[in-house]
């Protein structure tokens, strides 16, 4: 007579089983918590800046593209292949989607203010925290640490460098005077001269109204701190109706 057969697991596999699964709860947690931290720190230092994207942008942005790697490193878990099908697993398809999606993001940042682009250099932390957060979410921690700890230092150190070394200041400067009582070139340029500036792409300007005259030009000197001196003169020019002096930069 036939006995039954039933199939029963053995205890020492579905503990084997559970293990396994907690500890693959355990690194997705770890890579979360780690990717949010370090995201968040590269967010502190924009922060600090006063720039648009900071903290929560750069912390948000690290977790998402850690989490979408995920998604990728851990297919088996959530996609079943059947015996006769055959998948091909390519982390590189969705990295390559995250960073396009992340360039939409960094442009958001960038802002042109008349004639002055600011929000580059947050941009390229935004896009660089994404790439982190790729690193971190496939588990390839020591170059995620070393990324991390080469963009703080770029962000923080090289901007107290950039503070350090002689440059030359750029300015974009618009100056308005009354028809009636506009300043001539020749005078005008003596003015800016004597601060220490020279003159670059020069412009005029005469509304269609005749109420008034613009000088548009870029100024260039060794030291920032002649701008202040340049507007405080202006400021006590009576025939000055209007002036704006920008500086270039991010």
């Amino acid at each position: 007579m036939p006995h039954a057969c039933s199939e029963t697991t053995h205890p020492l596999m579905s503990l084997t089983l559970a293990q396994s699964i907690s500890v693959a709860y355990g690194e997705i947690s770890l890579r979360l918590v780690l990717a949010l931290v370090v995201g968040a720190l590269i967010g502190l230092e924009r922060s600090y800046r006063g720039r648009p994207a900071g903290f929560r942008t750069h912390a948000l942005v690290c977790l998402s593209t850690s989490l979408l790697m995920l998604v990728t490193v851990y297919e088996s878990s959530w996609f079943e292949v059947a015996a006769s099908a055959r998948a091909t697993i390519d982390p590189t398809r969705m990295a390559q989607g995250i960073m396009t999606g992340i360039g939409f993001l960094g442009a958001g940042a960038i802002m042109k203010e008349g004639l002055t682009v600011r929000g580059l250099t947050t941009a390229a932390s935004i896009w660089t925290t994404a790439a982190i957060g790729i690193l971190v979410g496939i588990g390839f921690y020591f170059p995620a640490a070393l990324a991390s700890a080469l963009t703080l230092g770029t962000l923080s150190l090289f901007h107290w460098i950039e503070g350090k070394l002689p440059s030359q200041f750029y300015a974009h400067f618009v100056v308005r005077f009354a028809r009636s009582s506009q300043m001539g070139e020749d005078a005008l340029r003596e003015l800016i001269t004597s601060h220490a500036f020279s003159i670059a792409n020069l412009n005029y300007r005469l509304n269609a109204e005749g109420e008034y005259f613009e000088y548009r030009m870029v100024l260039r000197t060794n030291r920032a701190a002649n701008a202040r001196a340049l507007s405080e003169r202006l400021s006590r020019l009576d025939a000055v109706r209007e002036f704006r002096l920008s500086p270039t930069g991010d």
